[in-house]
């Protein structure tokens, strides 16, 4: 998940019943406040394995535990689930110049490898148009998946975490196919199901280039047998026709991704729909929405905007509106350090600093949210003990 915009951030018949399935996530934090946890909720309303059976709200680890390690990577995926990440946002999409899917946060690499030290590939660099705004840089797609495999991750936010660039160079970048066999693996080795939450980026500006993503992602899906209505892998993306594309290809449960309220999704952009995300999470917008996936990621701010001091204000009627056309919400993105905060839970004006970011879990948990993406899936983990037993 990342930025889309300007944030950084057919109603068939298997869609219908993938909501019903995620139906027991909709008692959100009603539960909570009894003291239930969320697996004892899901369970007791009679869902089996699927997204119903996670605990409520769920805790997503972003790119894994990017808050302690380069993110996508397997040092940060591993992290994530030692700190009991319920999910694992194990894959942003993107292709390689001969066909593969690799997991980078965007196709451009400069920010996130250390490809501008490799002299062979400086002829590489360019300037593209991605989603409206040019950008220089190195691309996934100009790059085969041999020569991504030449380059080492490192940290993204060196600023606000300059204690992560300790493990700059410590890992490659990992393909989709890997992290499918790694669920598997870690799957056997915990005892216990492993979730992921792969995002495709961009799938429009892909398609132009001949390289798909959704089909390249139903493929494999269907060879590791992971693309029913229960498997352990939710789909999301920024773009609404690009769900509706996943829709038609496998029955996993299905998430639109929605940025600030002024942006409108790369797709519409492309075809000319005027519509932006305001438009989205309306009752009308949500209830289309609906008729082909099973929940929503808004960022943090259509939940509960901020001032222009940046402070939280009241919160919106997203989750009830979403909730009321049968969708979940899974907001983005929570982080420990001050700038990414609310003004209100920042703490000194230290850029690397940890604010009170327990106060605004509890801010946004009151809400009724069923989720959240968290780059420190362990504050996550304790913020909802907190308040499941408050």
């Amino acid at each position: 998940m990342g930025t889309q915009g300007s944030q950084e951030s057919n109603e068939q018949a298997h869609g219908t019943g993938r909501r019903a399935l995620l139906g027991a996530a909709v008692l959100g934090a009603g539960g909570a406040v009894l003291g239930l946890s969320g697996a004892a909720r899901a369970a007791d309303a009679g869902y089996g394995g699927g997204v119903g059976s996670l605990p409520v709200p769920t805790v997503i680890g972003h790119r894994g535990a990017s808050g302690y390690r380069p993110e996508h990577t397997f040092g940060s995926y591993q992290l994530a689930l030692d700190l009991g990440a319920d999910i694992v946002e194990a894959g942003d999409l993107v292709p390689t110049k001969d066909g593969h899917l690799v997991c980078r946060h965007e196709p451009e690499i400069g920010g996130t490898t250390d490809v501008a030290d490799h002299p062979e590939f400086a002829a590489r660099k360019t300037t593209k148009v991605l989603d409206g705004v040019s950008t220089t840089g190195w691309f996934t797609e100009d790059f085969t998946l041999a020569e991504l495999k030449t380059l080492r991750a490192i940290e993204r936010i060196p600023a606000n975490r300059p204690h992560n660039t300790l493990y700059n160079g410590r890992w490659e970048i990992p393909t989709f196919e890997e992290v499918l066999k790694w669920q598997d693996e870690q799957t056997r080795k915990r005892g216990k199901q492993v979730w992921i939450y792969p995002e495709t980026k961009h799938p429009t500006y892909f398609r132009k280039l001949g390289l798909g993503l959704e089909e390249r992602v139903a493929k494999l899906l269907r060879k590791y047998g992971k693309d029913k209505k229960n498997s352990p892998v939710i789909l999301q993306s920024f773009e609404p026709t690009g769900i509706q594309r996943l829709n038609k290809l496998v029955d996993n449960p299905l998430v639109v991704l929605l940025s600030s309220a002024g942006s409108r999704p790369g797709d519409f952009v492309e075809t000319g729909d005027p519509r932006t995300v305001a438009d989205l999470v309306t009752p009308k917008g949500l209830k289309e929405i609906a008729s082909y996936a099973q929940g929503i990621g808004p960022t943090l701010d259509l939940v509960v905007p901020r001032d222009s001091a940046g402070k939280l204000t009241t919160p919106t009627t997203l989750v009830k509106d979403a909730h009321a056309a049968g969708l979940i919400l899974h907001p983005y993105t929570m982080r420990n350090e001050n700038p990414f905060l609310p003004a209100d839970f920042r703490k000194g004006s230290d850029a690397d600093a940890y604010g009170d970011v327990f106060g605004a879990f509890k801010a946004y948990f009151a809400t009724g949210i069923d989720g959240v993406f968290t780059d420190n899936p362990d504050t996550g983990l304790l913020a909802r003990e907190d308040f499941v037993n408050s």
